[in-house]
């Protein structure tokens, strides 16, 4: 409350400049910290214009099928108890720590977040997702 100097006693307006101050400073402050509470995830996209030529898969891929029976590492069968393990074993004596996780359109999100887990702790540093494989249109 602001008092006045003139003859009519106590004057009951808010003194608005102080309020003024403190959102200006409120302001200033959430403008430095919201960029640097910003969290990034790198991620490579693949080309959009892919090329005609067939890609020929490498042979030391390393491929995470999850599926709805459990998962798959090239092909080997796997349930989740022995993911880990299986994973750690394939991957303590290579130098390039890749992996490729494909999910089956008819398991949860859950299932593949699991499998990409248990890929970080067994010591994979890249994990890619292969593009969603389009069928062939039929030859009429």
């Amino acid at each position: 409350m602001g008092i006045s100097t003139g003859g009519k006693g106590l004057n009951s307006d808010p003194n608005l400049v102080p309020m003024i101050d403190v959102l200006l400073v409120l302001l200033v402050i959430f403008m430095i910290i919201i960029p640097m509470s910003r969290k990034a995830l790198d991620v490579q996209l693949p080309d959009p214009t892919p090329s005609d030529k067939e890609a020929k898969p490498n042979p030391d891929q390393i491929v995470l099928e999850v599926l709805p029976a459990g998962f798959a590492l090239n092909k080997e069968p796997l349930t989740k108890e022995n993911l880990y393990r299986r994973l750690k074993e394939v991957y303590d004596p290579r130098p390039d720590k890749i992996i490729f996780i494909k999910g089956d359109p008819q398991v949860i999100y859950q299932d593949v977040i699991f499998a990409m887990d248990q890929a970080r702790g067994a010591g994979v540093k890249v994990i890619g997702v292969p593009p969603k494989a389009t069928a062939e249109p039929a030859a009429p």
